[in-house]
């Protein structure tokens, strides 16, 4: 471990490249994969997990087949940014099931949020019920995804 980050090898980064396209490989598919024997595969796979490199397992689901089609793109300042104020917002935000990534900012909002409905009604309606009434919200900017170019949960590793 050097500055907090955990030293991965060539084989160690190959596992984490088969696995962020698919995590559901069985052990033996995913040495076969990357040329190792299943008891080091994974011995290797449970050292990433014990050391937080992977983090958790999850599935991912297609938003259209699901009729989430609309992507919106908030940017939101609030009227005050100490350190109260961040987290009562952050905590908010954080049980909103529509708000699939949060980020603080710099620049000229203090945070992006992208969220996910089914139609712009929808959005209207989370944005007058939910967003405009939280405390302490001063400025919102909303861009709507006209298509997805790209998307991806692998990091390039």
């Amino acid at each position: 471990m050097t500055d907090n980050r955990f030293d991965l090898d060539g084989t160690s980064r190959q596992i984490l490249r088969e696995l962020q396209k698919n995590a559901s490989l069985t052990n033996q598919e995913l040495a076969e994969r990357v040329g190792i024997s299943p008891s080091p595969c994974w011995r290797r796979v449970s050292e990433l997990r014990s050391s937080g490199v992977i983090t958790r397992t999850v599935t991912l689901l297609d938003p259209d087949q699901l009729g989430l089609s609309v992507s919106v793109f908030v940017h939101l300042s609030l009227q005050r940014q100490d350190q109260a104020s961040l987290k009562e917002f952050e905590t908010q935000i954080s049980q909103r099931s529509e708000i699939m990534e949060c980020y603080l900012m710099t620049g000229e909002s203090d945070y992006m949020l992208r969220i996910v409905v089914h139609d712009i009604r929808e959005f209207r309606d989370f944005m007058i019920g939910f967003l405009t009434a939280l405390p302490n919200v001063s400025n919102l900017r909303s861009s709507f995804a006209l298509s997805q170019i790209k998307y991806t949960t692998a990091l390039p590793v």
